[in-house]
């Protein structure tokens, strides 16, 4: 076996890493989704968002995998950010580096390592977006490129965390993390053919709310929608609240059968959590939908205003 060696600004790398605060704390739903997705698109047992510490590394987000951590000296991906691009291991047993490693040998029985590495703003690997299966394979092209794309939305996630860039009360992405996520989301999507749609919501008369039984009933009824939104989408899609009461979901990969599918499951949900709460209120909503056109939307700023005006016309419709 052979110990990854330390690059060389491992100080100023520890730095980053350290200032990010991440080490040790609990998971988040921001890297769950992500490496949910990626065992998902990939077909592995194993996802993990792995951050390279001094002397180990450690999983901050961790699908498939019993362990929160292992040694630096043993890891995959200590060697994994020695580079500024994939590292891809086809057969574990196979390579002199890896093939009496403990991870190989014994559980998980690693064959199959794939990590991208996650970069700072000055170059610094802190960690990487990895794959592992106990089979060997091999990645093609489009698959490399969907692994990249994946690990740059990681990336984006963590300067998020730098930018302050959820909404604190709902703990949802607020504006300006949904739109960084939003449009890596769109990219792949434009890249793989695949379709996007954008849902606008709207809470109708949410203003009589806070009039009639105050602000923290009207922050308690936004935290339950954004509940309902959490339970009815799925771990792919990217949510956010845009400020206000103004709530927006991009589904990645879903025809208009499924969409509609999944709107007729939040509305059911959310006719469910009304009728359990009897706040002496019901939450309702209007809903701008748009499916994305790479010739016609630009970037997600174009795709936001054209939902919201699809919202607006809803809620006047509904008020005639």
């Amino acid at each position: 076996m052979l110990a990854p060696g330390k690059p060389d600004n491992e100080a100023a790398r520890l730095k980053n890493l350290r200032s990010l605060k991440l080490l040790d704390t609990a998971p988040e739903e921001r890297f769950d989704r992500l490496t949910r997705l990626a065992r998902r698109l990939f077909d592995v047992p194993i996802a993990l968002v792995s951050l390279v510490d001094a002397n180990r590394q450690w999983f901050k987000s961790n699908v498939g995998m019993d362990a929160s951590e292992t040694s630096r000296e043993i890891s995959f991906c200590g060697h994994a950010i020695l580079q500024d691009q994939i590292m891809e291991i086809c057969d574990a047993e196979q390579d002199e580096r890896f093939r009496d490693n403990p991870l190989v040998t014994a559980k998980p029985g690693i064959r199959f390592y794939a990590g991208y590495p996650l970069g700072m703003d000055d170059g610094s690997m802190i960690g990487t977006l990895c794959l592992l299966d106990t089979r060997p394979r091999k990645l093609n092209d489009e698959e490399r490129e969907l692994l990249r794309d994946l690990a740059r939305m990681a990336e984006q996630e963590m300067i998020a965390v730098q930018m302050a860039s959820m909404d604190e009360l709902t703990l949802l992405s607020n504006r300006r993390g949904f739109k960084m996520l939003a449009q890596h989301a769109l990219s792949v999507c434009e890249r793989l053919f695949r379709p996007a749609t954008l849902l606008f919501f709207d809470l109708d008369d949410f203003k009589s709310i806070n009039d009639r039984f105050g602000h923290a009933e009207g922050d308690s009824a936004l935290k339950t929608f954004a509940d309902v939104l959490r339970i009815a989408f799925r771990e792919s899609d990217v949510i956010g609240r845009l400020g206000g009461d103004e709530f927006v979901a991009l589904l990645t990969g879903s025809s208009h059968v499924e969409t509609s599918a999944i709107m007729a499951r939040l509305k059911e949900i959310l006719d469910e959590r009304n009728a359990m709460l009897r706040r002496g209120y019901d939450i309702h909503f209007s809903v701008g939908q748009i499916e994305y056109d790479p010739q016609r939307h630009q970037s997600i700023d174009g795709l936001l205003a054209e939902a919201d005006a699809a919202m607006y016309a809803q809620k006047q419709a509904l008020r005639r």
